[in-house]
């Protein structure tokens, strides 16, 4: 079992910001039922879970080393159709072969999920604190007019610093996982928050150059080079790069072995301000809500269906972060100097 080495303010942190996500994003009241199911395995779970026990006092807190996978999912079975379950993770709990949260939207209810803590520790436990951080004027107002620009645009430009990669094409009607669940079938999901993604209608249209600054590896870390690596994609495809290391050769080795050839397909706008190119979590899940530019490699994607790709031939999807100056939709700016520029 680890102990809690986060200092008490940080633990008074972490219950401000799941006060917020609990009232403002979740809408959690008290006259719902709670079940919050941790492990102890890493300092950060221990300091989430004592966070969610300051708010949520009347909830029913769960040790998953302590209990069976059948204690588990016949609590599930007491609570009611909006009730709140909240999973903090060391690593990834998986009571049966799909994801927990998949079987608890079945019944619906509500779910916060914190997985992969035992990534981050020290500084970066902190970091990931603050990322919980919920301001729903600033991701409300900003992702949805962001979302807007997208799904009107025609084409859009990321500049890394004298590299641009070029969308000769509109977009898919972009995501957004901003908290707000208006409207939409499931109340939740993986925290912390703050992103709007989309990728190219026609994916051959995308070309150019594209530096990247870090990668997720073949550990499902992330990897940050001395350099920058420069991307070289023709018709949507990794055809070159340049500067690259033995690490991110394996990734581009390991796509190509399964799917023939190298993909780009999303194109995400991260919103978090916790999380910047000097601010790193280890954990790619985290981290790929940073504020900036990320792109996917492989040809997998789950959101979006094209049809020259096979359902059960897609393998990878691997996330890499732009250096980012600018990006343009169409002949707008849109990022600059770290910022989402909307409205």
């Amino acid at each position: 079992m680890a102990k809690n080495n986060f200092p008490e303010d940080a633990i008074t942190t972490a219950a401000n910001h799941i006060q917020d996500i609990l009232s403002l994003a979740i809408q959690h009241s008290s006259q719902q039922r709670a079940i919050v199911i941790s492990d102890a395995q890493c300092p950060l779970a221990v300091t989430l879970t004592e966070a969610y026990r300051r708010c949520l006092p009347t909830a029913r807190f769960i040790d998953f080393d302590a209990v069976t996978s059948v204690d588990i999912f016949a609590a599930f079975k007491t609570l009611a159709p909006s009730d709140l379950v909240v999973l903090i993770q060391s690593t990834s709990f998986r009571l049966k072969d799909f994801r927990v949260r998949v079987e608890l939207f079945a019944q619906s209810l509500k779910v916060i999920e914190h997985p992969h803590l035992a990534r981050m520790s020290g500084i970066e436990g902190i970091y990931y604190i603050e990322s919980l951080a919920y301001d729903p004027v600033y991701y409300r107002t900003v992702g949805h007019a962001l979302k807007k620009k997208i799904d009107n645009a025609k084409s859009g430009v990321v500049d890394s610093g004298g590299e641009r990669l070029v969308f000769s094409s509109p977009f898919e009607s972009a995501k957004l996982n901003i908290g707000d669940y208006t409207d939409m079938k499931n109340i939740g999901g993986q925290f912390p928050i703050g992103e709007v993604f989309t990728e190219a209608q026609d994916l051959e249209s995308v070309n150019g150059r594209v530096r990247i600054f870090a990668f997720a590896d073949t550990s499902f870390t992330v990897n940050k080079p001395e350099k920058p690596i420069t991307m070289v994609v023709t018709k949507g495809r990794v055809t070159d790069v340049i500067d690259s290391t033995p690490e991110f050769d394996k990734v581009l080795e390991n796509i190509r072995a399964d799917e023939g050839e190298v993909w780009l397909r999303e194109l995400g706008f991260g919103m978090n301000r916790s999380f910047t190119e000097n601010r790193i979590v280890s954990d790619v899940g985290t981290y790929e809500r940073m504020c900036g530019i990320h792109l996917s490699l492989g040809a997998k994607h789950g959101v979006y269906k094209k049809t020259n790709f096979k359902r059960g031939e897609t393998w990878h999807h691997v996330d890499v972060f732009a250096v980012t100056q600018l990006v343009y939709l169409d002949d707008e700016v849109i990022y600059q100097n770290g910022r989402i520029l909307t409205v």
